[in-house]
């Protein structure tokens, strides 16, 4: 059984930080690529920040420069470490793992987290 366990969300005010973390766990041979994504109630969810097994990344432009993402491929971890948050930043976000998985062959699956909600007041 394969998990992503999202922790770090929470309520801050407009110019502060928080860090998401998300951890996955189970019978993973290897971790492809790891992002974030948000979802804003009405909206579509949206990808906010990737990193590939190599370490590339790449960002939403609304978040480039103040969000930063990284992995600790000791601890299958992924993190957001999000500043200057801003009011429109608020949603809930979603951690979302490429891994190979032992499910009777390894196979290539796409796994999410249950989510975490941001919120950003003003």
């Amino acid at each position: 059984q394969v998990q992503l366990v999202e922790s770090g969300g929470g309520l801050v005010q407009a110019g502060g930080s928080l860090r998401l973390s998300c951890a996955a766990s189970g019978s993973i041979f290897s971790i492809n690529a790891m992002g974030w994504y948000r979802q804003a109630p009405g909206k579509q969810r949206e990808l906010v920040a990737a990193i590939t097994s190599g370490g590339s990344t790449s960002y939403a432009d609304s978040v480039k420069g103040r969000f930063t993402i990284s992995r600790d491929n000791a601890k299958n971890t992924v993190y957001l470490q999000m500043n200057s948050l801003k009011p429109e930043d608020t949603a809930v976000y979603y951690c979302n793992a490429d891994l190979t998985v032992l499910v009777g062959p390894w196979v290539r699956k796409d796994y999410w987290g249950q989510g975490t909600q941001v919120t950003v007041s003003s």
